[in-house]
């Protein structure tokens, strides 16, 4: 019986794929035209073809590192002056308009504005972090400003130690804002690396193929990319929220 309703799940999941595939493999037959749009076999084959070379994977560490190296760096920095801000009102004030103009600024705006001064090949790395900052900064400080009262209350009254409080208190309050955090800000980290390389154009990075592929106009090496760049951003996501929850595990003594 489990393995029937699992199955169905699964079709519910994988039905709606399928789906927009044959869209996309039809309106391919319609346009006729692997300029304009590659079909969904074209695409695989192309792909396929990239999985056997060994800079297609060189590419893909490249920018795995740099971008992956942005959001740990929003997720310390982030997190720490969440803290901060929580604890010292002045911290929170000084840091507002820093917060508002990053979220308020085109990401090409930024990207034209470090390239000035940060080499090409740590664009991403920049970028990618000043995405993820405000999402980080602003999940972590709204989960700690909206923590249950009367249970804090209750550590002072008990004078509960404060790696104790921070442990059974604190970090289970502030996990779920913590979670959605990270879920959204690898999203706009991979966006936002992504686009800088292709400004940018460090050698040997995905941006810089995907731009080629512009260039020498290969849809279906296009195609390609884009779905290699999902696929790994997906794949960090689920990592990131698996290690999340194997460190909360530790913490809860599981």
């Amino acid at each position: 019986m489990d393995s029937r309703i699992f199955s169905k799940d699964k079709i519910k999941k994988i039905w709606p794929i399928v789906f927009w595939v044959v869209v996309w493999q039809l309106l391919a037959m319609c346009l006729n035209s692997t300029i304009l749009l590659a079909s969904p076999l074209e695409t695989i084959k192309c792909l396929w073809q990239m999985l056997l070379v060994g800079e297609f994977w060189q590419s893909i560490g490249f920018t795995f590192v740099r971008i992956c190296s942005g959001f740990i760096l929003a997720v310390v920095i982030g997190t720490v002056l969440g803290a901060l801000s929580y604890v010292f009102k002045p911290v929170r004030g000084l840091l507002a308009p820093f917060v508002s103009v990053i979220k308020a600024t085109p990401v090409a705006s930024f990207i034209i504005l470090v390239l000035i001064w940060v080499p090409s090949r740590n664009l991403s790395v920049v970028i990618s972090f000043l995405m993820a900052f405000p999402v980080i900064y602003t999940n972590i400080l709204s989960g700690l400003s909206e923590m249950d009262g009367n249970m804090l209350e209750m550590t002072k009254v008990f004078r509960i130690p404060f790696g104790k409080r921070l442990r059974y208190v604190y970090i289970p309050q502030t996990i779920p804002y913590f979670k959605a955090a990270c879920s959204l800000a690898l999203g706009l980290c991979w966006k936002s690396g992504i686009a800088a390389e292709i400004i940018g154009l460090p050698t040997g990075s995905i941006g810089e193929r995907l731009y080629q592929a512009k260039i020498y106009l290969s849809t279906p090496e296009m195609f390609a990319w884009t779905i290699t760049i999902i696929v790994v951003s997906v794949t960090c996501e689920k990592l990131v929220m698996l290690l999340v929850n194997f460190i909360m595990n530790k913490l809860e003594g599981r």
